[in-house]
């Protein structure tokens, strides 16, 4: 997105095209800018981690435990959540 707009595609248009806000596009030419990259950060996670480590060991369980209340599932539940 960014190269086509390197290479004379107005802001407006790629913003149609590739359905991201001009502000967007302001943003991401302001950090390539400054930093000379624009790409996301790696590594980077947003909010908490999942309370739940393995979710087939989880998906298992509850098959398992379906008639089961949810109160009844959290005691039954090995897991400190």
């Amino acid at each position: 997105m960014i190269s086509a707009i390197d290479d004379g595609m107005v802001k407006t248009q790629a913003s149609r095209l590739f359905k991201i806000s001009r502000n967007t596009i302001d943003i991401w030419l302001k950090k390539r800018n400054e930093t000379g990259y624009y790409r996301p950060k790696e590594g980077y996670q947003k909010g908490y981690n999942p309370k739940i480590a393995d979710l087939e060991r989880f998906s298992k369980f509850v098959q398992s435990h379906g008639s089961s209340t949810q109160n009844e599932m959290a005691e039954a539940w090995s897991e400190k959540m």
